[in-house]
């Protein structure tokens, strides 16, 4: 099988150092696709160069390319079978006429809540768009998309074994509709030190919580990447996941980076349906159910209830079911349906 995997103009590259959820998706597809013993081409101008000599990489993008063209024209004499993409193009006009000559089957996941397809993007065989949680299919459910965790990996972010860790840790953007203030609070209804790891995003919202973010339990520790953020969850004794009442969480990275490490989640729930319901279970975490109405310290309290559930929990034995559920080569098989 040859499989070609896209880039999209970002501020990232492919795969990013750090913060960048597609991208790392992407990623994950393509050594997914190795290990399952595909033949991968690297699509764009946006992967990274010192990937390797083993990689193929073809700086182009199909949505500038011209039907007959001397580049097109080599795209289809390579006879893909599988092209993934980002989530976007499947209903980008130029991107799909350079597909519709390929005459091969696209794969992608949706990463947005809000974005909105054309009619006729996906049909559910040739062209397949995957959910990660029920309430994200259910939002799609027009294009029959199918149900499926998705997997994230970045360069060197290779799992050591598992070991009991300490403290709290939690990773992500920082802004509101992440709303890490609600870790930070439950972290200390428990008296527990707690890192908070990722790029500020909302300045404002960090100023309306410089209370809680300064307080001495808390360490912020910026965006990391690599060996250093394996290193923030595995050292971690629980993750911590919050986000916004009315926040839909679409691709959520960070609960298969988590329990890949052999650290449980503890997880606010605000409605039934979430990543959080489709990633976990009591044996790799814990899920606070909040009701929407109820006031920040009412979560709070809640969440905190959940983290010490994840106490009780075994690092070795999340690990093993983490690197199962969210295992590279098992997530590319399903996007390769019948390629």
């Amino acid at each position: 099988m040859l499989v070609g995997v896209c880039d999209f103009p970002s501020k990232y590259t492919f795969p990013p150092a750090g913060y960048g959820g597609i991208e790392r998706w992407l990623w994950a597809a393509a050594e997914g696709a190795r290990a399952a013993g595909a033949d991968v081409h690297l699509l764009g101008p946006g992967w990274r160069s010192d990937l390797g000599e083993n990689w193929t990489i073809r700086p182009v993008r199909f949505e500038g390319l011209r039907p007959g063209d001397r580049q097109t024209r080599e795209l289809v004499g390579s006879k893909y079978d599988l092209v993934v993409v980002g989530h976007e193009y499947p209903s980008v006009p130029a991107w799909r006429r350079t597909w519709d000559v390929l005459d091969c089957d696209i794969a992608t996941f949706q990463h947005s809540p809000t974005f909105q397809h054309t009619p006729d993007a996906f049909d559910g065989t040739r062209s397949r768009l995957y959910c990660y949680s029920p309430e994200m299919t259910a939002r799609y459910r027009t294009h029959s998309p199918a149900q499926e965790l998705a997997v994230h990996l970045g360069l060197g972010e290779v799992e050591p074994p598992a070991v009991p860790g300490r403290d709290l840790v939690w990773l992500g953007r920082i802004d509101q509709q992440k709303a890490p203030h609600l870790a930070v609070r439950a972290a200390q209804l428990l008296g527990r030190r707690i890192s908070i790891v990722g790029p500020v995003f909302d300045r404002g919202y960090l100023q309306r919580h410089a209370a809680l973010f300064a307080a001495e339990h808390v360490t912020l520790t910026g965006e990391l990447g690599g060996s250093a953020k394996t290193s923030a969850f595995s050292r971690a004794a629980t993750y911590v996941y919050t986000c916004a009442r009315d926040y839909v969480e679409a691709g959520a990275a960070v609960f298969g980076e988590s329990l890949r490490t052999g650290t449980p989640v503890a997880a606010i729930g605000w409605r039934d349906g979430t990543c959080a319901d489709a990633a976990l279970c009591s044996n790799t975490g814990a899920i606070a159910r909040v009701a929407p109405e109820d006031d920040d310290e009412v979560a709070a309290r809640q969440l905190a209830g959940a983290i010490e559930r994840c106490l009780t929990l075994n690092a070795a034995d999340v690990q093993e079911i983490g690197l199962q559920r969210f295992d590279p080569e098992r997530h590319f098989r399903v996007l390769a349906a019948d390629s």
